[in-house]
């Protein structure tokens, strides 16, 4: 079930598109492997209201940010950071982890790309890219009350 999750996200992405308008774009690239992520984020009222992403890479890295895409809009900024929190907890466990599928939904099927160090940083590419984007995105409205 989990490796169709993740073939399915890979054949077809949620958000792969030149996202317009947006707030924050951040550029990520794995230095390990060559994959990398232009990503787009547009945030109205502290939720996430879009997120388009463009890249290429592995079906993990790839796969995996669609999934992060599908379940992080619609949410606050606070709790797609803590999904993205339970999301990085899950790759550090080294498979050692139980995933809170409440939170993770369908993130737990990259749970066992935790036991593989070199492919936990394919997993987190587009995970690491919305942090840096929200963060900033935060910061910028802090930037813009004062």
């Amino acid at each position: 079930m989990y490796q169709e999750i993740i073939l399915d996200h890979y054949r077809n992405p949620v958000g792969r598109l030149i996202l317009e308008p947006f707030d924050v774009e951040v550029h990520h690239v794995n230095p390990t492997c060559g994959d990398e992520i232009t990503l787009r984020v547009k945030i109205d009222d502290g939720v996430v209201t879009a997120i388009g992403h463009q890249g290429q890479g592995c079906s993990i890295s790839q796969a995996a940010t669609s999934v992060m895409t599908e379940l992080l809009e619609g949410r606050t900024v606070q709790q797609a950071l803590d999904v993205e929190a339970g999301f990085l907890a899950l790759m550090q466990s080294r498979g050692e982890g139980q995933p809170d599928e409440d939170l993770l939904e369908d993130a737990v099927a990259f749970s066992g790309v935790s036991k593989y160090p070199a492919r936990v940083k394919c997993a987190l590419l587009g995970w690491m890219a919305f942090k840096d984007a929200a963060l900033q995105a935060v910061a910028q409205s802090v930037k813009d009350q004062s």
